[in-house]
């Protein structure tokens, strides 16, 4: 698409609104940046345009804070639609009922962008598989961009590239909705459990948008699948793409598999042995999974065994993912802010090894915790529960039997409270099961704070 004059409505002011700009900036568009929060100050926002590159950026962006004008809905040629605006509010279907062609910022990204994609969605261990495969990309090519749901805007890296790059996405549920031809090379769904229910209303729904990945891609290009995840392994079957399923419990005829300790890959008749999983930084069977995934993808697409197994093995635990964060007076703690729904929640319990005092509680996403909480097998010795869910989740500890329950107004609080109870060599987990909002803006600072609070610790 000829993007030069063209009247373009960006809608939301954050991260991946203020790279679509840019990148519209840099294509010649008449552009209009919309955010319905009233409250936002368009100084700052102007700042922030500056500070990407947005020259003279009030002579060239519009910024409309509160409501869009009625009179300028048929001077709009496209709407860019950020990640956490969803496709059901008044406005966009307002946008829709006129004819307007509305994108997100994935779609455009891609509709600007050069060179291969690598893209990874699933409900849980987006960052870490895409901040693993990220490196193995950056051990074999020398122009790579890693962006999307991880914390970088795509659209935002898109004027460096050439041809010769590659780009590696997390791309959450909420990006996909608003794809039209994105099409990576290879992709990626890791599982599918139950999470966001609130924005997409039913699981059904949920499914087929994350199976929207593979929408566009062709017969040469490949999808990595949880062969131990039910949907999945059924909804490979129906793919033209072809399909590398990869397994933690079973041992494949092609794929890439867990035998005993040994991670195996077995693709067009070579067999190969990567590691073991003793050598790997990361621990829990999730994480298996996670390396896994991340091995086919770079194998898949042309990567060295070799150069596979070095960066596999050296790979650390990112940030907020069951993070180690010190010992004190023989207390383990661990960092699992990115545990934001009960399926990611029971990664983290299940990587514990020893007594746990586990903090939960936040948002409420309308998530079910009875297998979160059937997941404690005899590990957690107290839960301590916080945010806007903590009497919700209490009652449903209850009702399957657990009744080590503390409730605490704040993070503070549940901090001092593990700390005062634990005993030398219990463990302190900050495995939320939910999102940060309410109390924290992101899980980055919810897994912060709760880091500077074990650190401060007398």
């Amino acid at each position: 698409m000829d993007f030069k004059g063209k009247k373009i409505l960006v809608f939301g002011a954050g991260i991946s609104g203020i790279g679509a700009v840019k990148l519209l900036a840099e294509k010649g568009a008449d552009i209009i940046l919309y955010d319905g929060d009233i409250k936002l100050d368009e100084t700052e926002l102007f700042l922030k345009l500056s500070e990407v590159g947005v020259r003279a950026a009030k002579d060239s962006v519009q910024v409309i804070l509160g409501k869009v004008p009625e009179e300028l809905m048929p001077q709009l040629s496209l709407v860019i639609l950020s990640p956490g605006v969803p496709t059901d509010l008044p406005l966009v279907e307002k946008f829709r009922a006129k004819g307007i062609c509305i994108w997100g910022e994935v779609e455009l990204a891609w509709e600007c962008g050069h060179g291969d994609v690598l893209a990874v969605t699933g409900t849980n261990g987006k960052t870490t598989t895409t901040s693993l495969l990220g490196e193995l990309m950056r051990a074999y090519k020398d122009e790579v961009y890693v962006v999307g749901n991880i914390g970088t805007s795509y659209t935002g890296a898109v004027s460096g590239m050439t041809d010769r790059a590659v780009t590696v996405a997390e791309i959450s549920s909420f990006q996909l909705e608003t794809i039209d031809t994105f099409a990576p090379k290879v992709s990626a769904i890791l599982n599918i459990t139950p999470d966001h229910l609130n924005r997409h209303h039913t699981m059904e729904e949920y499914i087929r948008v994350k199976e929207l990945i593979t929408k566009n891609q062709g017969t040469d290009d490949v999808c990595v699948l949880n062969y131990e995840d039910d949907i999945l392994r059924k909804f490979g079957e129906s793919l033209k793409t072809e399909v590398i399923y990869f397994s933690s419990l079973h041992t494949l005829e092609e794929g890439i598999y867990l035998a005993g300790e040994d991670i195996i890959y077995d693709r067009g008749g070579q067999k190969l042995r990567l590691c073991s999983v003793r050598e790997l930084k990361l621990v829990g069977r999730h994480n298996y999974e996670n390396v896994m995934a991340a091995a086919a993808m770079a194998l898949a697409y042309g990567v060295s065994a070799d150069i596979v197994r070095r960066v596999i093995r050296e790979f650390k635990a990112v940030e907020h993912r069951i993070e180690f964060v010190k010992e004190h007076r023989g207390v383990v703690y661990y960092n699992d802010s990115k545990g934001t729904n009960p399926d990611a929640a029971i990664k983290g319990i299940q990587a514990m090894d020893r007594p746990t005092l586990l903090i939960g509680g936040g948002y409420d996403k309308d998530s079910s915790y009875e297998e979160w909480i059937r997941a404690f097998d005899g590990k957690v010795k107290y839960l301590v529960l916080i945010g806007q869910t903590r009497e919700k989740i209490a009652q449903t500890a209850r009702n399957c039997g657990f009744e080590d329950i503390i409730l605490a107004d704040s993070l503070e609080e549940a901090v001092q409270i593990c700390a005062d109870r634990a005993e030398s060599g219990d463990a302190v987990l900050l495995s939320p099961a939910c999102a940060s909002w309410g109390m924290f803006p992101n899980y980055e600072v919810r897994g912060r704070r709760f880091k500077e609070l074990v650190n401060q610790l007398a």
